[in-house]
This record gives C-alpha cells, sequence and structure tokens, in this order.
C-alpha cells in the first residue's frame, strides 16, 4: 500500500495500563487505520494509518475526545515529550506533598485524637481538600471513561473514596440513623485521603523508574549536535540542525560532533565513529571519505557537503529503530492486553460480590465490614503492575542492546531469539574481515597476462566481494587499463560473463568453470589444491572452454570469529557455515573456526533451501549475512541477522543488526534476550500473583480464619509497591553485563 504511513505519537495524560487500552481501542476504530499499539511504559502511540484516508490531526482529536493527548509535530517531538514528562512528575510531586500534609494529621485524629470534639467533622474538612485538589485526576479520568461506557484505574480510585467518603459523611451528620438500630457510625476519611496519597505516591515512583527505562534513547538522542555550522558565500553561519538542506556544505572544527551524513569536500582528519559502528580506533577521513552524524571529529578542521540531513541520517534511523522496537508489543503482551481489557469490569464486579457476601454473613459488623472489604477490593485490584510487566523489560533490554551496538528490530525478534538452536553463518564479512586480498595469480600460458584489461573491465562491473580484490590488484597495484567491453551478464551465484571484440570470457567460481567444461592442468590443479588448503577462495578466469588464469583472494578470518564459534556452542547452539567457495577451502576455513559444520560450492537457493530444511527438522535457524546477498536465507529463517559496517547497516532487511563486525556481539545478543524474557516473566508472574492473593485477602477471606481484615489504607500501600516493584525488577537489566558465555542470572 503505497500511501501506508507508519509513525510513532507521545501520548499525554495517560495513568495506568487501562488508559493505554483504551487509547488503543479507540484509535484502532478510526476509518484508515491498519495497525495501532499503545505503549505504557514510553507513552507512546504506534500507528500505521492510510494517508489518503486520515491525518495526525484526526488521529489527534479522536484521542482528544477519548480524555488523552497526543503529540504530533514532527519537530522536537523527543524535547516536547520530555518536557511534558518533567511538567507531569512536578504536578504529581506537588500532588504527593499536599495529599500527605492533610493525610498524616487526618491519621493522628482518626488514631490517635479521635475523642477530640467535634472529631469527625474536622477529619472531614480536612479530607476535602485532598479529594477536591490533588484527587481531581482520578474523579475527571473516570468520568471521562464512564461517558465511554469504558473503565480504568481511575474509575477504582474515584468509586472507592468516594464511597469511603460519602458513606462517612452521612454518618457525621447522621448518627442517629445507625445509633437507632444498635450499630456504630464509623468514618472512614482517613482511608478515602491515604488511598489518594499512597496511589500518588506510587504513581510519582512509578514515573521516576520509568523515566530511567528510557537511559538508552536519551544517549543515542545526546548524540545529535543541536547546530550546524554552514559555509555560506564564503562565510560561516550556525543554523540550528532542522535548517539544514541536503547540499549545504558544513564545517566541522577538532572536537565536535558531525551534524549531517555526508562526503568531505576539504580538508582531513580522524573521526571517532565508535558510537556508531563499535570500533574503537579513529578512522582516516580524506577528501571524498563519508562521514556519519554523532560521530566526533578529533583532529583536524573539514568541509562536509550534506548528504543526508535531520530524520535521514544512520543516527536518526538508528534512534527510530529502538524507538519502534521499544515501543512494539512481545506476543506475550497481546495475551496481558487481552486481559487488562477487562481486569476493571471484573474488579468492580467482585467489589459488588463482596459487599453482598459481608452483608448476608458478616454478623453484627457487617455493613462496616461489607464497606471496607469493597473498598479495598476496588484499590488492591490495579492492572498497572500487569501492563508496565512487559513493556518495561523490553524498553530495558533493546536499550541495553542498543548500548552492546546490538539493533533489534522489535519484541518478536527479542523474544524468538531466546529459542535459537542453529546460527547458520556467511562467510565472507560475517566470519571473514570482508577485505579480500589476492595471493597469488596462475595464468596457463605467461604470455596470456596481456588478457588482464578484460579481466579488470568484467570485474569493475561485478557487485561481488572478492571482485573488489581483482579490481585493487589490477587497477590500483599493476596499474591495469579496463578494455572496453561489448557486453556483459551476471549469472547469479556463479559469477559473470563478457564479450570482449566479439569473443566471449568469463569469471567465476568452481561451478561457473564446470559449466564452461574447462579443464585445470596438472600443474594448475597442483597449485589449486595449495591455495584451497590456504583457504584461499577461487575465481577462475577463462575464454569460452578455456581456462585463462586462476586468481587466489584470502579473505582473514576475524581475530573474534573463533571465539564466537565456541561461545555459541558453550549456549548448546549448533554452527554451520554456508560459502559459494570450494570443497577444499571451505573445509580449510571450517577446521580453522573449529570444525564447525559447512556447505560449500553454495548458491543463494541452496542456502535458503538448507535454512529450510533445519526448520522442517524441528529447529530454530537464525541466518547471519551482510543483508544482501543472503537476503533469500534471512527472509527465510526464524531470525535474520545482519552485519552491519557504519552506513552498510542492513536496518531495513534484518531482524537483527550486529553494528560492529566483531561476531562476539552474537552470543551477548542471545544471553540478553534470554535475559530480557526471563525478565517479563517474572514480571507477570509477581503482577499476577499479587492480584490472585490480594483481592482474596481484600474481600475478607482470611477473617473467619484469623480475623484479618485488609484495611483500604494498606490495600492502597499494596498497590501502589506491586507496580514500582515491577519496573525495578526490569531496571535491574541496566546492571546486566552480557557477557559472552555466563549463565544468564535470575
Amino acid at each position: 500500500m503505497a500511501n501506508l504511513k507508519k509513525q510513532t505519537f507521545p501520548v499525554l495524560n495517560m495513568h495506568c495500563a487501562g488508559c493505554a487500552n483504551n487509547v488503543e481501542k479507540t484509535v484502532r476504530k478510526l476509518v484508515g487505520i491498519t495497525d495501532a499499539s499503545v505503549n505504557f511504559a514510553s507513552n507512546t502511540l504506534s500507528v500505521s494509518y492510510e494517508m489518503d484516508k486520515l491525518t495526525p490531526g484526526e488521529i489527534r482529536a479522536a484521542v482528544l475526545a477519548a480524555g488523552y493527548d497526543l503529540i504530533i509535530e514532527e519537530d522536537h517531538v523527543e524535547e516536547r515529550q520530555e518536557e511534558e514528562q518533567q511538567k507531569r512528575y512536578r504536578r504529581l510531586k506537588g500532588r504527593v506533598i499536599g495529599a500527605w500534609l492533610f493525610a498524616i494529621p487526618l491519621l493522628l485524629l482518626s488514631m490517635v485524637f479521635m475523642h477530640v470534639p467535634y472529631s469527625n467533622e474536622i477529619q472531614m474538612v480536612l479530607a476535602i481538600p485532598v479529594l477536591v485538589l490533588f484527587g481531581t485526576p482520578f474523579y475527571t479520568g473516570a468520568w471521562k471513561q464512564a461517558r465511554l461506557g469504558r473503565s480504568n484505574m481511575d474509575t477504582l480510585v474515584a468509586l472507592s473514596t468516594s464511597i469511603a467518603f460519602l458513606f462517612s459523611v452521612f454518618n457525621t451528620f447522621f448518627p442517629d440513623f445507625w445509633y437507632s438500630r444498635g450499630l456504630e457510625p464509623h468514618v472512614y476519611y482517613e482511608a478515602a485521603v491515604v488511598i489518594i496519597a499512597f496511589v500518588l505516591t506510587g504513581k510519582l515512583m512509578e514515573e521516576r523508574a520509568k523515566g530511567n527505562t528510557s537511559t538508552a534513547i536519551r544517549k543515542l538522542m545526546g548524540l545529535q549536535p543541536k547546530i550546524a555550522r554552514v559555509v555560506r558565500n564564503g562565510k560561516e553561519e550556525d543554523i540550528p540542525l532542522e535548517q539544514l538542506r541536503i547540499g549545504d556544505l558544513v564545517s566541522v572544527r577538532p572536537g565536535e560532533q558531525i551534524p549531517v551524513d555526508g562526503f568531505l569536500t576539504e580538508g582531513d582528519s580522524y573521526v571517532d565513529e565508535s558510537m556508531i559502528s563499535g570500533e574503537p580506533i579513529p578512522v582516516e577521513k580524506k577528501t571524498g571519505s563519508h562521514v556519519l552524524a554523532g560521530t566526533i571529529n578529533q583532529k583536524g578542521s573539514f568541509i562536509i557537503r550534506a548528504e543526508k540531513v535531520g530524520s535521514e541520517t544512520v543516527l536518526a534511523r538508528i534512534i527510530r529503530m529502538v524507538q519502534e522496537a521499544q515501543g512494539s508489543k512481545a506476543p506475550v503482551q497481546r495475551i496481558v492486553d487481552k486481559v487488562t481489557g477487562i481486569f476493571v469490569p471484573v474488579v468492580l464486579g467482585l467489589s459488588v460480590l463482596t459487599f453482598f457476601i459481608w452483608m448476608f454473613f458478616g454478623g453484627v459488623d457487617m455493613l462496616s465490614h461489607a464497606m471496607l472489604s469493597a473498598v479495598s477490593v476496588l484499590v488492591i485490584a490495579c492492572p498497572c503492575a500487569l501492563g508496565l510487566a512487559t513493556p518495561t523489560a523490553l524498553m530495558v533490554g533493546i536499550g541495553k542492546a542498543a548500548d552492546h551496538h546490538i539493533l533489534i528490530k522489535d519484541a518478536v525478534a527479542l523474544e524468538q531469539m531466546r529459542k535459537v538452536n542453529v546460527v547458520v553463518l556467511d562467510k565472507t564479512g560475517t566470519l571473514t574481515e570482508g577485505h579480500p586480498t589476492v595471493t597469488g595469480w596462475l595464468w596457463a600460458q605467461p604470455q596470456e597476462e596481456h588478457y588482464k584489461d578484460v579481466l579488470l573491465a568484467a570485474e569493475l562491473k561485478s557487485e561481488h566481494p572478492l571482485a573488489v580484490a581483482i579490481v585493487t590488484a589490477l587497477q590500483e597495484q599493476e596499474h591495469i587499463e579496463p578494455a572496453a567491453l561489448d557486453s556483459f551478464e551476471s549469472i547469479t551465484g556463479k559469477g559473470i560473463k563478457v564479450s570482449y571484440q566479439g569473443t566471449e570470457y568469463w569469471a567465476g567460481s568452481h561451478k561457473l568453470l564446470k559449466d564452461y567444461h574447462a579443464a585445470l592442468t596438472d600443474v594448475l590443479g597442483e597449485m589449486l589444491a595449495q591455495y584451497e588448503s590456504d583457504s584461499c577462495s577461487i575465481i577462475y578466469f577463462g575464454r569460452k572452454n578455456e581456462l585463462l588464469a586462476i586468481v587466489a583472494i584470502k579473505d582473514q578470518i576475524k581475530a573474534t570469529s573463533v571465539e564466537a564459534v565456541r561461545e555459541l556452542r558453550t549456549q548448546g547452539i549448533d554452527v554451520y557455515m554456508l560459502t559459494g567457495d570450494g570443497e577444499r577451502t571451505a573445509s580449510s576455513v571450517a577446521a580453522r573456526l573449529g570444525n564447525i559444520q559447512y556447505i560449500s560450492d553454495a548458491m543463494p537457493d541452496d542456502k535458503e533451501e538448507f535454512v529450510r530444511q533445519l526448520q522442517l527438522q524441528g529447529k530454530t535457524v537464525a541466518m547471519v549475512g551482510d543483508g544482501i546477498n543472503d537476503s533469500q536465507a534471512l527472509a527465510c529463517a526464524d531470525v535474520s541477522i545482519a552485519m552491519g559496517k557504519g552506513t552498510d547497516i542492513a536496518m531495513d532487511v534484518a531482524m537483527v543488526t550486529l553494528m560492529t563486525s566483531d561476531l562476539l556481539l552474537l552470543p551477548k545478543a542471545f544471553n540478553l534476550s534470554r535475559q530480557t524474557v526471563r525478565l517479563i516473566h517474572q514480571n507477570l508472574f509477581w503482577a499476577f500473583i499479587y492480584n490472585l492473593i490480594g483481592i482474596p485477602i481484600a474481600a475478607g477471606l482470611l477473617y473467619p480464619i484469623n480475623g484479618l481484615l485488609l484495611n483500604p489504607m494498606l490495600a492502597s500501600a499494596a498497590m501502589a509497591f506491586s507496580s514500582v516493584s515491577v519496573v525495578l525488577n526490569s531496571l535491574r537489566l541496566r546492571f546486566y553485563i552480557p557477557t559472552d558465555s555466563s549463565p544468564c542470572a535470575s
């Protein structure tokens, strides 16, 4: 769908998981919406919509009608959201302080000085400001939801405090109604006030903890400079980043962050790209070199011609990808959302049921016990802990991965990674450095070296990584000029063929050699065996059915590849290597990597078929490649992982991108996935257990056994603690170091 657009908007005024559920339901009903998801932990709405049917303004209008708000401006969205969160935190802090200033003397009056004259009236006077001034958001929120036929946490708080307050007011002014029936007229002003105070305190702690879950995003955003220095009419001037345009000349001085993606037009320097690529050594930059936004200029000054600005830079794309991943939902969250959607109505029903059971079987103090228990059920059953369980763990886990230069596309990928038991690795650029060099030439006849110009011309048109090595050797080292070819054709998975002066030439793999029925001489065969046993890749060059030369190309195995393979095996993961190289070369490389299993002479279709065969055996397969040459196998795999190199990051192709060339990130990614999912399960367990145990106790289940009846004040404290504990449990992941083979902490 050409007009389909995906956007993420910050949501304002959400208080609980029920609010998130309501916003999601509201947006999903709009015509033109194809998908909508609300993340309560990050306070964001991720939405896909048809631009010809819907606008962001119309989405916002619907959300406003539901009692919430969206930030739809595209400029400075993150800063605006941060500002709004700070404002919300300050307002919340003020309400908490104000509520406790009234709650403490009220508690003293109700528990210590209850015999003071006009004690009930004084308590009522102290309670009213708390309900009216500090508890207002609960009542307005509940009213807005009621008008829409919905409910959320505000409904529970508003109902419980209103019931306690109104019942107390009646007992204050009409005590004789109860005295005439032989009953004591109790008041519960302190319960109503302390419930609001505790809930507000819990919200404050929750907001503070939730803010810590987005540390990774703030760190990435900190890499973006706010000002750029452009060169116009020979003069330098500072302008805001959003005013930059493609083609602008940008001046960068030593120690400054580079504001755009582009090419050097003047000057030279060394640039620290570790924050993007993960490579610690500064990279030399000269005229014509490519640089990325967010990287830091080290020594010299230079001028860049802007190629990508604003939201199109690699850094901006990384930030956007992390945000979208943090806002995505794991499969388990879908179940939780359904539970949360019916949770509040069920709790309301349980509260009413509790009241009537106590009225029928409660004895002398039946009314007092009925009201206390019904209110306690309303208070203790907050869906916040359930709503926060999954997204907080995901936000921290995906953020932690980004800190380690592992980009995870969404929550589904994160959850799926923990199930992987087979890793299939491409050789070139994955296990090897990706910088192949020619190590040997062997011509069938010495006088045939004049065909090098044809070979150069052919390889210049090839996109294969090994072609670069031949081009470098012929053009830069031997200064060969390319011949003028008549035609060129790429043969998928095998090589290339060209026409020169009416004669057909070809260059490629052993399979192409067989296709042309070209024969190896004994001398060539002997040297070939030596090259292959030394882990060299072989390119065959021929004319018609005649072999002209073999080219030995070596790509060094990365220093960390052997260790990475060992760590994967330690985790119980089988490792396979797929390569287009011949049997002897593949065998030699596999032996150096620890005798891993391999498939040689593999074409793109072969790679895909191999992955499918593993899946048919019940395996969960992760394919690791460059995201382009291995696209078929990557698309087929359960988890697709791309090796990124600066601008070559295959973020749009793979589910996971390892931004450095270090393969040791792979076992780290699997460990982090397992740890994050374990935290999600822990959070959900405690959230469910809390409600499973808390609600029956609040209803008075233990009263017949030991006389225990839960006070609503204690219920509100328990409710606040449950939400905070879930967030704090997720935050433990921030201190987790994903060492390669260490078992994940439980």
